[in-house]
């Protein structure tokens, strides 16, 4: 993941690293939209080096609760991917609440902590 600024005085658009922090101009991008992004006509794109390779914790957690990517990445110690024995089927639950691996619409937001 890359984050995006524009530098209007320079007529720059700076693609780098995944930033830290929220900041109200610049706009957090996949790797997909940030290999294939080009600058405004006039303007200079500046690809600062570790953009599409940046390794956090934030990133991590991300790629870990995103749909139909928990499964993709389970490694063979994992027990995602380890054979499960035949269980008799358990009772269902009928209540409002759903489990986490179904619950519509997860998103992840970032917090600030009380010393930034």
């Amino acid at each position: 993941m890359s984050t995006l600024t524009f530098v209007y005085e320079d007529s720059t658009a700076v693609l780098g690293p995944l930033s830290r922090s929220s900041e109200p101009h610049a706009y957090d991008l996949c790797r997909d939209h940030a290999t294939r992004l080009t600058a405004p006509r006039g303007w200079e794109l500046l690809r600062v080096e570790g953009g599409s390779e940046a390794t956090d914790d934030l990133v991590a957690l991300a790629d870990a609760v995103r749909p139909g990517r928990a499964a993709d990445t389970a490694g063979p110690s994992s027990p995602r991917s380890a054979p499960q024995p035949q269980q008799a089927a358990a009772p269902r639950r009928t209540g409002g609440a759903t489990s986490p691996d179904t619950a519509p619409g997860r998103h992840l937001h970032v917090l600030r902590s009380p010393h930034d």
